[in-house]
């Protein structure tokens, strides 16, 4: 058995221990929060930019924002993964790394990576990505142009992210862009809206140019939307691990403890017999 100066110092480190996880369980149920209510804005915008669009009626397709001149399209679908910027997102990123392998064909797909994590995974297994961005350490004013001027290179893309079901409960999933912009209209639908048209308004330099830039503005909407909600995911993902965490802290703890109070027992316990033994030789030689 460990002496109970041993047992006292594990105790303390392991105290220490609940702690910080009892910290980090907090700071990560503020960014959750946080998180929720920035999401919450940004989709009210994007709702007013929709309406806009929608009252265009300039074209039946969705051109990502497109110049008129632009150059040839790259005949490939670009794959966007957005991972964590470090190791503390539970098995998520692993999670999004299959999902990504059980499509990728490096003759059909080039891969952007959005997140240290996810450039690092790829990278041990030889797989070639074509750039990586760091994952934004703010939840505000997300800067997603170049990822934009990226995706309107190519004929199609998708997005490989982390979704926030709920505290406990998070899920990969993959979704096209053009996709994921039209499901975050849908909503927003309005049959009876006014129609925007020339006959009525002044473009300029025209409505095509208008509704490109409009374009352009809710596909960096719609990015930004799935960046937060993969770091929703994970924050819920680290304040899951940091609960886990607290609790097996608390209860190694307690354990602690308890093999405290036995290791002085046993040593009082000990010294009260040697007590006892002494006192029966003493009364033994007396007696002779």
């Amino acid at each position: 058995m460990k002496r109970p100066s041993e047992l006292a110092h594990e105790e303390a480190s392991m105290a220490t221990l609940v702690e910080l996880t009892s910290a980090f369980e907090g700071i990560a149920s503020m960014k959750i929060a946080q998180t929720k209510n920035q999401v919450l804005e940004s989709t009210k915008f994007f709702d007013r930019l929709w309406k806009i669009y929608s009252q265009m009626r300039v074209d039946s397709l969705f051109t990502f924002g497109r110049d008129v001149d632009e150059k040839p399209l790259i005949d490939k679908e670009l794959f966007i993964m957005i991972t964590a910027e470090g190791g503390f997102s539970g098995d998520i990123d692993q999670k999004i790394l299959k999902l990504v392998l059980e499509e990728y064909d490096a003759e059909k797909h080039d891969i952007i990576v959005i997140g240290h994590h996810g450039a690092i995974q790829l990278s041990q297994r030889g797989i070639g990505f074509k750039k990586y961005y760091k994952l934004p350490a703010k939840d505000q004013n997300i800067n997603v142009v170049p990822i934009v001027r990226e995706v309107q290179q190519y004929k199609a893309a998708s997005l490989f992210y982390a979704e926030y079901i709920s505290l406990m409960s998070q899920d990969v999933k993959k979704i096209s862009l053009a996709s994921a912009v039209k499901s975050r209209a849908a909503a927003g639908e309005d049959d009876d809206a006014e129609v925007i048209s020339e006959e009525t308004y002044i473009f300029e330099p025209d409505s095509f140019a208008v509704a490109a830039h409009l374009e352009r503005s809710m596909m960096q909407i719609s990015i930004s939307q799935l960046i937060l909600s993969s770091k929703l995911a994970q924050y819920a993902s680290r304040f899951k691990a940091m609960t886990a965490s607290h609790q097996r802290a608390d209860e190694s703890r307690n354990d602690l403890h308890m093999e405290f109070n036995r290791s002085r027992r046993a040593i009082k316990d000990q010294r009260l017999k040697e007590i006892i033994t002494g006192i029966k030789k003493s009364t033994a030689g007396a007696g002779n």
